[in-house]
């Protein structure tokens, strides 16, 4: 699966998911983006675009994007609380279809 990495998410979290086919929002040269524009850059490359931002799902209509968006609930951003959601990440990651957004993990 094709992931971007949100600015917010440690590029280093990719490293962790050697499975798939991980960028970052940065190294795609989109740093500083908004989010619709983000999402709309992302939709034809990416099948999903996770990140830690929990307001997103409710600023964006993402029903009308071709990518999935996937928010990691930690009580951190910090790579060693995002690396202990893998398990539930890579459970997820199997059920995304376009359009859908999935929470994973808990509210902090």
């Amino acid at each position: 699966m094709r992931l971007l990495l949100d600015e917010s998410v440690p590029r280093r979290l990719g490293k962790y998911l050697p499975r798939h086919e991980v960028r970052t929002v940065v190294e795609m040269g989109w740093g500083g983006a908004k989010n619709g524009a983000l999402l709309a850059l992302a939709a034809p490359r990416f099948d999903a675009f996770v990140t830690v931002d929990k307001n997103l799902p409710y600023q964006q209509n993402l029903k009308l994007l071709p990518v999935a968006v996937v928010v990691l609930n930690t009580r951190s951003n910090e790579l060693h609380a995002l690396v202990e959601l893998l398990p539930e990440l890579e459970v997820a990651l199997a059920k995304l279809t376009p359009g859908s957004c999935l929470q994973v993990g808990r509210q902090p």
